[in-house]
C-alpha cells in the first residue's frame, strides 16, 4: 500500500516479487540494458552446431564404452 501524499513510483516491485507497472504508466526505457547471455550463446560463441554434435557423439561412445566394460574385483 502507498501513503496519499508519497509519489507513486512508475515501477515497483509486487509482494508476489514480479515487476509491477502502474496501468496507465509508461515502461521505463531498457535499451541500455546489456543483453543477457546464456550459457548455450556462449558455447555457440566457441563451436559450431556440428562441433557440438561430433563432441556429443564422441563423449556418448566414451559412456557406452564404459558401460559394457565388466569391472573385477
Amino acid at each position: 500500500t502507498f501513503s496519499s501524499e508519497a509519489e507513486i513510483p512508475p515501477v515497483w516491485v509486487s509482494k508476489t516479487g514480479k515487476e509491477a507497472l502502474l496501468v496507465d504508466g509508461e515502461r521505463p526505457d531498457t535499451s541500455n540494458e546489456k543483453a543477457v547471455r546464456t550459457h548455450w550463446d556462449m558455447l555457440l560463441e566457441r563451436r559450431s552446431l556440428p562441433e557440438l554434435e561430433q563432441i556429443l557423439e564422441d563423449r556418448l561412445t566414451i559412456l557406452r564404452e564404459r558401460r559394457g566394460e565388466r569391472r573385477s574385483a
